[in-house]
């Protein structure tokens, strides 16, 4: 892909995956995320929001390998969550980036395990992120991005509360929502807990 500065870890990936040419919204998002500043990001479904979200995570993480996990991102269900893992798998795997992915079906005790073993993304539903850190005090001093894919939908259906209890907690890191729609809560969510939040929208 022809993204300004890319690393070449993660060029390799994409290229390996067919991946040749950014869309639109990974071109035109690429260094306002890479800048660091929080932003909601709208853009229709099937635009290619988990990849841009993806290949954005790897390119700031850089480094891989510490101990506590440096990127949080949280999606609708286990089929997202499956989803999203695979591809950090794919995309990650010159980087040799480690991700792990829970949902209301995992083993809280294991997830616990594998995340004290070390991992760089950690990728889950919110229920089960919010559990998971108000329960075993995992550390988020580490922490540099948070990510709301869907974000549209997971306020409709009340995961807000999770997500804002999470930020709360968490100290000054980039936040990040993506949705098909900037609604008034997603509006409301960003304004509460971003620091002069950009909007990007892409016309229909």
């Amino acid at each position: 892909m022809k993204l300004k500065k890319i690393n070449q870890g993660l060029q390799n990936g994409l290229i390996r995956n067919g991946l040749t040419e950014a869309n639109e919204l990974q071109q035109e998002t690429f260094s306002t995320i890479k800048s660091g500043a929080d932003v909601v990001i709208q853009s229709k479904k099937g635009s290619g929001k988990t990849t841009t979200i993806v290949l954005n995570v790897i390119q700031k993480l850089n480094e891989p390998k510490e101990q506590s996990p440096r990127a949080l991102v949280f999606v609708d269900d286990k089929p997202q969550v499956l989803e999203m893992v695979e591809l950090f798998k794919q995309l990650g795997k010159d980087n040799e980036v480690r991700v792990y992915g829970v949902h209301d079906k995992t083993d809280l005790d294991e997830d616990k395990n594998q995340i004290s073993d070390g991992i760089d993304v950690l990728v889950g539903t919110a229920n089960k992120l919010n559990f998971m850190f108000s329960s075993a005090g995992f550390n988020v001093n580490r922490l540099k991005v948070m990510i709301v894919d869907d974000a549209d939908n997971l306020f409709r259906n009340r995961m807000d509360s999770p997500i804002l209890r999470m930020s709360d907690s968490m100290p000054r890191i980039q936040k990040i929502f993506f949705c098909n729609q900037i609604t008034e809560r997603v509006e409301a969510l960003a304004e509460r807990i971003m620091i002069e939040p950009m909007f990007i929208e892409f016309d229909e």
